[in-house]
């Protein structure tokens, strides 16, 4: 941990000073009689007596209350010059006065000074000033951090980032591919900026809105939007900043909240990431009794509890909607619940617009067909591909964007950064032959997605690559298409098998394999593609949601997950088989094609339907390509 030199200041301030004040007690207390309290030599008390005796001494300064004298005297030694010796003197010595005086010499003594008692009481007394100052400056200056120690009272107050009007930068116009999703929230904003056009035929204002959608797709961003556009007070929060390890901050947070957003109404309130804090109640094992539950009752209460919130509009956004409680998501609370789904073409069209607008592009530059190469990516993944082609850009040193740049970010984004390419050897060749395999089955099969390139360059943990173009509607995938998909994954080991052999396949199929046996098991279990019939075993839910979830899986006998297995490794043989037939029957053109993709590196999906053309009859994508 790294301390400020200001800490280490203050705290050393007060040694520094207290020892500073005990040596100035002690230094003062002899100051004074420095000069006269010293002696070059010693001299012992029968000696002094002989000197008192001979009249040699001439005055005696007597200190510690009589225990010591400095005797001035004659030494017969150096020709009787005046000399300063410290003396001992007995304890009670009343005599040594009477003969001093007798003798005429030069008497006078020194009391004890008591400056040290002084400057020690002086000492306890303000170290304890010191500390406590001390403490009071860093308190006064750690209420200034948030979260600092100097708030211990304010653990209770929102967090809340509120704006009067609320500046984000971010209006409609910014938001592109969502459309559905905008025509609902502007709906609201028209609702706090003209509320009589919908009160006149008996409407109410929307309590909340949920948007539900993946990563990336512009949920925050339309929160922003939302604030730019309404003109209305606007609080923003995380879920997760609702918690905190002490008992009832959570809830003492939510009723701050709503009790400054009552004080602005009408008004918004943001919360991003809600699933933090509105998970399910009872979810947990062994007791559901936590400080998230009690944060979630006090949302309940306070966006549709005894007293109600009018005015106020609560917008909340996550991508885990199935682990909300069933109480946040009843009309009431969140009357709306808003899908943000990944663009089609055109939504990532307009969107690609938007994020070229500060870019240089080049004429060549096509947005639609990037929009069209790059089904399945949300805003945030095309915001990010034009940055790398940017970047990229900028390393090539040129003056605008190309479509050789745009390729290569679309690479790096879905696959990796790009590897040192392959040495010829019996590996880049072993590839190669991999490679040509996926993209042979992926030209002849007539339900598979068409090859885009393929090409022998490391990407990521991948040494080569075959790209396909997936047709734009995904939501929807045949029987045919699932199992062309299984046969496309198994080429590379197919082609593995038939040219080097079954003792020579490698671990290059690794991935290929698990893809297959995850497609092939929905295709059983979900879908109801096998001999079982169309029955649901397994739900889409991958994870477990404790509580929930733990004691209320999909089961089934023994015996069915025996025939699910069997139905399960039927489809992958009868692919498996067909894919080897294909490279078998097509033994010839693989060869051509690999030895072109050895001296070439990459090959596009063009060029390579055209070759295969030339020795086999390449079926029609008709409506694959359309949808391209």
């Amino acid at each position: 941990m790294k301390l400020s030199w200001r800490v280490v200041l203050l705290w050393a301030l007060p040694i520094l000073l207290i020892g500073f004040f005990f040596w100035q007690g002690a230094f003062s207390s002899n100051a004074a009689d420095t000069g006269r309290n010293t002696a070059s030599t010693r001299m012992t008390y029968g000696r002094f007596l002989d000197y008192l005796d001979a009249g040699r001494v001439t005055a005696v300064d007597l200190y510690d209350g009589g225990r010591t004298a400095i005797v001035e005297a004659a030494d017969p030694q150096i020709d009787n010059r005046l000399q300063r010796w410290r003396v001992d003197l007995p304890g009670n010595t009343p005599e040594l006065i009477t003969r001093l005086k007798a003798a005429d010499v030069s008497l006078d003594s020194h009391p004890i000074r008591n400056d040290g008692a002084l400057w020690g009481i002086l000492g306890n007394l303000l170290f304890p000033f010191l500390l406590i100052g001390g403490l009071f400056f860093l308190f006064r200056r750690s209420s200034n951090v948030p979260g600092g120690p100097g708030q211990a009272m304010n653990f209770g107050k929102s967090k809340a980032r509120f704006m009067m009007e609320a500046k984000t930068g971010v209006m409609f116009d910014d938001v592109a591919g969502i459309e559905e999703a905008k025509e609902e929230l502007q709906e609201v904003v028209t609702f706090l900026k003209k509320p009589e056009r919908f009160t006149a035929v008996g409407a109410r204002i929307p309590k909340g809105v949920l948007l539900v959608g993946p990563p990336g797709t512009g949920k925050t961003l339309l929160a922003k939007a939302i604030s730019g556009e309404a003109g209305v007070p606007f609080f923003s929060i995380s879920g997760s900043e609702f918690v905190e390890m002490f008992v009832g901050v959570g809830a003492s947070r939510v009723r701050d909240l709503f009790k400054k957003a009552k004080e602005n109404a009408p008004c918004i309130i943001f919360i991003d990431e809600i699933d933090a804090v509105g998970r399910q109640r009872g979810a947990g094992i062994g007791g559901g009794n936590d400080e998230r539950e009690q944060t979630l009752n006090q949302l309940l209460t306070e966006m549709d509890g005894f007293e109600g919130n009018t005015g106020i509009i609560i917008i909340a956004a996550t991508n885990r909607a199935d682990v909300l409680d069933s109480a946040l998501l009843r009309p009431g609370r969140f009357d709306r619940q808003i899908m943000v789904d990944p663009p089609d073409v055109k939504g990532r069209l307009e969107i690609l617009n938007v994020h070229a607008r500060n870019k240089k592009l080049a004429d060549e530059i096509s947005l639609e067909a990037i929009a069209r190469r790059t089904p399945g990516f949300t805003g945030a993944d095309l915001a990010n591909l034009l940055n790398e082609a940017a970047i990229l850009t900028a390393r090539r040193r040129k003056d605008a964007i190309t479509m050789a740049e745009v390729d290569a970010a679309v690479d790096r984004v879905v696959a990796g950064m790009e590897g040192t390419p392959l040495v010829d050897s019996k590996s880049k060749r072993l590839i190669a032959y991999h490679e040509v395999g996926h993209a042979i089955i992926g030209t002849l099969v007539k339900a598979h997605d068409p090859v885009q390139k393929v090409t022998l360059i490391p990407r990521g943990q991948a040494q080569g690559l075959t790209w396909f173009t997936p047709s734009e509607e995904q939501s929807l995938i045949s029987r045919a298409q699932i199992l062309a998909r299984i046969k496309g994954a198994l080429g590379g080991r197919a082609a593995e098998d038939v040219i080097f052999g079954d003792s020579e396949v490698t671990t290059g199929a690794g991935n290929d394999l698990q893809q297959v046996t995850a497609m092939a098991r929905q295709m059983v279990t979900r879908f109801g593609m096998s001999d079982l019939g169309p029955l649901s075993l397994e739900d889409s839910q991958g994870e477990v949601f404790l509580g929930r979830d733990w004691l209320n899986r999909s089961e089934y006998s023994e015996q069915i997950a025996s025939r699910i297995d069997g139905q399960v490794r039927l489809i992958v043989d009868r692919c498996y088989s067909e894919a080897r037939q294909i490279m078998i029957d097509n033994r010839v053109v693989i060869d051509r094609l690999v030895d072109l993709l050895i001296e070439k590196e990459t090959i596009d999906g063009d060029e390579f339907r055209q070759i295969v053309s030339e020795y086999t009859t390449v079926p029609e994508k008709e409506e694959l390509v359309s949808q391209i």
